[in-house]
């Protein structure tokens, strides 16, 4: 997604974010990604444990990078290479840094040959499975990591300098971490300033004022909404908080939790029958069902649009093709009515742009000290200013001069509060979230082919089907 979200992508998504162009591999090419066995043979030595070596990484051993080229880039992960070969000076020209949108594609033979990177960067239309690689016991727990003290404070683990939930978002089931999420993204209804000053509006804090202002648009000829139609797994990231935002986040956990007709909580069908009344008042933006992330987000900087469901890495990875007074701004789900559960201002944000050491690598400490690094200030104001986001390090950002999406974003999630909802389905049942839920309901429901219920319908049919597949590992919130 970033990630992406595909993502993101960044995953969630990361990511999650979807960049590359082709479909998200089924669960079962997934699996067969996740074979390869664990052999320690192949390990290079560990070094010798230190307080400037805490994780007692070999201090001469090569270290294997592979990073999801999508909207974050790569440069951010070379610039923290280089601090690494610093630390180690030996290590200099031992660094191999590749880049791929097509993560599935590039490592499965690795995975499946046993000798995998020393750190990913999981992300993008072609993120391997979550589930199936926690299950399949193909990860490394990251515990080591986060409990060794921080590059900027010794006296502080690097789990007391991240932001509230990225822990957890690490965890399946115990108390393992399998995953870092290194970006912190902020979702919602992405808009421009100054596109809504030109039409003499503001930011709709209810959906009849959302209503309206598209209606209002669509008489200048401009559409209330896009989004990248042949990615429709986007629009969960404004359409999940305003689920939650209606009937509660507890609607969304038992989404999560694969319940029995979670899907048919009264939440749901208002939040989808808003969205799609968004289509039946002609309010999206004609051709949008065939449009990619890119098209649809250039269709948007063109002021075509009010109006896109995205993730905070959409600044950077649109920076091309935004006008330089669009004055990038990001708004929480309107407010349904006065029955809502959760106050204006309720949104998705968590961590994205997962990384994972693999099991099987040659060299897990050293990926792990490569993202202690990333998590030191120097990285992390490194990379909000390279790529208009925040890491999942609780600060550095003390000093910069902040665009103005990511400003905005800053400024959403302070206003959340406790009111930050984080859905999992996405890292979770990768398979259910971007090719079921998203391509195969939400994206015929909004272009028009499926009503809500039928959307819904479909939706815990599929739901149902992942629940009572044996070949699937479940997850649940405690």
């Amino acid at each position: 997604m970033g990630s992406t979200p595909d993502v993101g992508r960044r995953d969630l998504v990361k990511r999650s974010a979807a960049l590359g162009l082709i479909a998200v591999p089924s669960v079962s090419v997934l699996t067969a990604c996740a074979s390869g066995g664990d052999d320690d043979s192949n390990k290079v030595d560990k070094g010798k444990k230190t307080a400037k070596n805490p994780l007692a990484v070999n201090e001469s051993a090569g270290l294997d990078v592979v990073i999801f080229d999508g909207g974050f880039g790569q440069q951010y992960a070379k610039d923290a290479e280089k601090e690494y070969s610093k630390a180690f000076p030996k290590t200099a020209g031992k660094v191999k840094h590749s880049a791929t949108q097509k993560i599935q594609t590039t490592l499965q033979p690795r995975f499946n040959g046993g000798t995998p990177p020393d750190l990913i960067d999981n992300s993008g239309a072609e993120q391997m499975d979550f589930g199936t690689l926690v299950g399949k016991k193909q990860l490394t727990d990251l515990t080591p990591l986060l409990d060794a003290p921080s590059v900027d404070d010794p006296k502080k683990k690097v789990r007391d300098t991240l932001r509230p939930g990225v822990v957890e978002m690490g965890q399946f089931d115990g108390k393992q971490v399998w995953i870092l999420y290194y970006a912190y993204t902020v979702y919602g209804v992405w808009y421009s300033k100054s596109n809504l000053e030109k039409l003499g509006v503001e930011y709709p804090e209810t959906w009849d004022d959302m209503l309206a202002v598209c209606a209002k648009a669509k008489k200048k000829g401009i559409a209330g909404w896009t989004y990248p139609g042949k990615y429709p797994y986007y629009l969960p990231f404004s359409l999940y908080p305003f689920i939650a935002k209606i009937g509660g986040a507890d609607v969304l956990d038992a989404i999560d939790n694969l319940e029995a007709n979670a899907w048919k909580h009264p939440a749901v069908k208002a939040a989808f029958e808003a969205y799609y009344e968004l289509y039946r008042k002609g309010y999206i933006l004609k051709g949008t069902p065939g449009l990619t992330h890119i098209e649809s987000q250039t269709a948007w900087n063109q002021g075509k649009a009010l109006f896109i469901p995205n993730g905070s890495w959409v600044e950077n990875e649109a920076k091309k093709t935004t006008p330089k007074d669009f004055q990038m701004a990001v708004g929480a789900p309107s407010s349904l009515d006065s029955g809502d559960k959760m106050p204006f201002g309720t949104l998705w944000a968590s961590g994205g742009e997962p990384f994972i050491v693999p099991k099987s690598a040659k060299n897990p400490e050293g990926g792990m000290e490569l993202l202690r690094i990333m998590l030191g200030e120097k990285s992390t104001k490194n990379f909000v200013q390279q790529v208009s986001s925040l890491t999942s390090l609780n600060g550095g950002t003390e000093g910069l001069s902040l665009p103005p999406g990511l400003a905005s974003a800053q400024e959403v999630l302070k206003k959340a509060g406790k009111n930050v909802v984080n859905p999992r389905l996405q890292d979770w049942y990768v398979a259910l979230q971007k090719q079921q839920i998203g391509v195969g309901a939400l994206g015929e429901m909004m272009a028009g082919r499926m009503t809500p219920a039928e959307a819904i319908k479909k939706i815990q049919k599929f739901a149902d089907a992942t629940a009572k597949d044996d070949a699937v590992k479940k997850y649940k919130h405690v």
